[in-house]
């Protein structure tokens, strides 16, 4: 039976041809969290893309509760869907249920949070270690012009250590970090994903460390935790750089407010209308040739990896500079072009 006291979501998409769409099947998408405005927007895009190309789709939300995501694909592995799209809670503990989809023969796509322990049917991440890359150009950037050089504190708020979106973005950053000692780098998980972890974080650390130069958050709804600590601890707009990296509204507003200096995009539209492009393969077990392909007009590379083919897009750098630019999904302004499936 399925248990209908999760939140079930669908909505309005818009640009859709009612006499494509829905024709093809219903898609079960089991989003972890509408915790943060990504997640939100996930289901949305998702939705909108799928439709163009015929599909239904169905959302589940697990509240963050990795044994109801457990429990919610155990049902609707029942329920024979076309196809099933994880953003997995915890992406070790729930292999086994992609393991007993793919069994029953329905297919499963990771969406946002790669699974790497195990097969999946196809991938659609941000490139996540290269976002971490971005932050660090960044930070570097912001060192030395707070600074005059690439050194000084910086506090990195990760999200939950079991999504493994934080923990790459986390190796990419401190990779590139490392090329400069004189950068002392705090990290902490935001356990959750809870913005309230994250602000009793910062504060902590202002206490202990009051020389921090920069607080990298790794969404953006834990930055507004953050601002809310700086504020708290009498600190103006300037006084403590600010960063994150998914691409929020929130974040974009904190930009034009004075209170954040960086965002690095985490691609939201262009994720979506990857899944969507690639669907009927999925959905009609052919294989997906590994190469580049051109998704919303961003250069994204399909490569084929141990755990199933996987696309990775590539995020950019939100500064006061370019963030009125409608590409950035924070900006709320969805393509107006259609997707079509790749042949």
């Amino acid at each position: 039976m399925l248990q209908w006291g999760m939140v079930l979501l669908a909505g309005a998409a818009g640009m859709v041809n009612p006499a494509y769409s829905q024709e093809k099947g219903t898609v079960y998408y089991m989003v972890p969290t509408l915790l943060d405005e990504f997640q939100t927007g996930s289901v949305s895009a998702l939705e909108m893309f799928l439709e163009q190309v015929g599909y239904e789709m169905t959302t589940l939300n697990a509240d963050n509760k990795t044994d109801l995501q457990q429990s919610q694909m155990n049902d609707v592995i029942t329920l024979a869907p076309k196809a099933i799209i994880l953003a997995a809670v915890d992406f070790n503990a729930l292999a086994p249920s992609v393991e007993a989809a793919r069994a029953a023969g329905i297919p499963v796509i990771e969406f946002d949070r790669q699974i790497s322990s195990t097969m999946s049917d196809f991938t659609s991440v941000a490139g996540t270690v290269e976002i971490g890359y971005v932050a660090a150009e960044q930070v570097e950037r912001l060192l030395t012009e707070k600074n005059g050089a690439v050194k000084g504190k910086v506090l990195q708020v990760l999200g939950d250590p079991g999504d493994p979106y934080t923990l790459d973005i986390q190796m990419g950053f401190e990779e590139k970090m490392a090329a400069f000692p004189d950068v002392i780098i705090i990290s902490q998980p935001a356990m959750m994903w809870e913005a309230s972890n994250a602000g009793t974080i910062v504060s902590d650390q202002l206490l202990a460390n009051p020389d921090i130069d920069i607080v990298f958050s790794h969404a953006a709804h834990l930055s507004v935790a953050a601002v809310a600590s700086l504020e708290s601890a009498g600190k103006q707009p300037g006084d403590v750089y600010v960063m994150s990296s998914n691409g929020a509204p929130v974040a974009l507003q904190m930009i034009r407010d004075g209170w954040m200096q960086v965002e690095v995009e985490q691609p939201l539209y262009a994720q979506a209308a990857a899944v969507a492009m690639f669907m009927d393969k999925i959905v009609a077990k052919q294989p997906i040739e590994p190469g580049e392909y051109d998704v919303l007009g961003l250069k994204s590379v399909v490569t084929n990896e141990e755990w199933g083919p996987t696309i990775k897009i590539p995020g950019a750098a939100i500064t006061a500079d370019n963030v009125g630019d409608a590409a950035f999904w924070g900006n709320l302004q969805p393509p107006t072009e259609a997707v079509t499936p790749v042949p």
